[in-house]
C-alpha cells in the first residue's frame, strides 16, 4: 500500500515522497519576468523541507499572455539563465524541479500586456475582476501560442527543470478553450468537445516537437467549471484520456474558470477536488496530482493510502509554514 511518504516513480522520475509544492504565484519577478533571488529562495526552503516535487509558479509563454507585471516569463532565451539557478536551488534540495508554461488569455489587461487580450471568443471573463474584454484569438495567433508553449518547453529543458505542466486550469486560455462558457467559436477550435480540446492537443504536439518523447510532460487541468454550462467532469475525463493517449505523463486535478476556490465548493471542507481526481484516475494510466484545501498530513496520508489520488499538492498551507513537509513526514513517521 502507498502512503504519503513512498516514493514514486514514473516518467524517468523518482520522487522520494508524495508530497507536492504546486504552482503558486509568488509575484518576485522583475518587470522583464525574470528571476530573481527573492524567487529562488521562496522555493528553495521548501525544497529543503522535504517537498519531492516543486511545481514552478506559473510562467507566461508569450507577452500576450502575462497576467501581471511581476509574473516570471519563459518567453525568451534571456529568462534561461535565471531559470536554470532556480532549477538547481531546487534540485540541489532533492526535489524535482518543473516549471509550469502559462498563457493568461482572457484573464489579463490592456495595461500589462499593451493590447487586448486573447479569449477563444470575443469575451469578457465571468469570473474575473479587473480585466479587459477579449478579442477572439484568429487562426494565426493559435499557430503562434502553440509555438510559443513548444519554445518556452525547450527553454526550461535548457534551463535544467526535470519537467514541464501545461497550464490549463484557473480560467487561463487553455481552460477557456476547453469550457463551453467561454468558447463559442464555430471552426476547427470550437463547437464541440473534440474542437474545444484541440488547442490543447495541438500544444501537447508542438510541446512533445521540442522537448522529445521521454522529457515529462505534466497538465494541470480544470476538470470542473462549478457553473452552469460550463465544463463538465466527464468532458474533462475524456479530454484527460486523449492527452495522456498523446503524451501526457502526469494529471494535475484542479478547478476551472473560477479558479482553484470555487465559491460552490468551500462548504466541502478540506480536499474538494478529490472525488474529481477519483474519476480522472479510474480513467487513465499515469499518476494523478490533487490539490484543494489539503492541509493536514493524515488526511493527506489516507487519500494515497486510499488510491483516490497518487501525489498531493498542499498549497496555502505551504505557503504559509515553508516548513510543512518536514513537520508533515516528522508526524507520519511517529505515528
Amino acid at each position: 500500500m502507498s502512503t504519503l511518504l513512498s516514493p514514486l516513480s514514473f516518467a524517468g522520475l523518482t520522487l522520494r515522497n508524495r508530497i507536492v509544492m504546486p504552482p503558486m504565484f509568488s509575484g518576485f519577478a522583475t518587470p522583464r519576468g525574470e528571476v530573481t533571488d527573492r524567487i529562488v529562495e521562496y522555493h528553495r526552503v521548501r525544497a529543503a523541507a522535504g517537498t519531492s516535487l516543486i511545481i514552478v509558479e506559473h510562467t507566461y509563454v508569450h507577452p500576450w499572455g502575462r497576467i501581471s507585471d511581476t509574473q516570471m516569463g519563459v518567453h525568451e532565451d534571456a529568462t534561461i539563465p535565471g531559470l536554470a539557478r532556480l532549477a538547481a536551488a531546487i534540485k540541489r534540495e532533492g526535489a524535482v524541479a518543473c516549471l509550469q508554461l502559462a498563457h493568461a488569455g482572457a484573464s489579463t489587461t490592456v495595461a500589462v500586456i499593451g493590447r487586448a487580450p486573447l479569449g477563444p471568443s470575443s469575451m469578457l471573463h465571468p469570473f474575473e475582476k479587473d480585466v479587459d474584454p477579449a478579442q477572439a484569438t484568429t487562426p494565426a495567433e493559435i499557430r503562434q501560442v502553440v509555438a510559443a508553449f513548444g519554445d518556452a518547453a525547450a527553454r526550461a529543458r535548457d534551463a535544467g527543470f526535470d519537467a514541464v505542466e501545461i497550464h490549463s486550469a484557473h480560467g487561463y486560455l487553455l481552460s477557456q478553450f476547453l469550457s463551453p462558457l467561454t468558447n463559442h467559436r464555430e471552426d476547427e477550435y470550437g463547437g464541440n468537445d473534440e474542437n474545444r480540446r484541440r488547442l490543447h492537443v495541438d500544444v501537447l504536439a508542438a510541446v512533445r516537437e521540442r522537448v522529445g518523447p521521454t522529457f515529462p510532460v505534466f497538465l494541470r487541468l480544470g476538470v470542473h467549471d462549478e457553473a452552469l454550462g460550463g465544463l463538465q467532469i466527464n468532458e474533462a475525463v475524456r479530454a484527460a484520456q486523449v492527452l495522456v493517449d498523446r503524451g501526457v505523463d502526469l494529471v494535475d486535478v484542479s478547478g476551472g474558470l473560477q479558479g482553484s476556490r470555487p465559491p460552490v465548493v468551500v462548504a466541502r471542507g478540506p480536499g474538494w477536488f478529490v472525488p474529481y481526481a477519483e474519476a480522472i484516475k479510474a480513467a487513465v494510466r499515469v499518476p494523478v496530482l490533487v490539490t484543494g484545501g489539503i492541509t493536514d498530513p493524515g488526511h493527506a496520508d489516507r487519500i494515497v493510502r486510499e488510491g483516490r489520488a497518487d501525489l498531493i499538492g498542499v498549497g496555502r498551507a505551504m505557503l504559509n509554514d515553508p516548513t510543512w513537509a518536514q513537520s508533515a513526514i516528522e508526524q507520519l513517521r511517529s505515528a
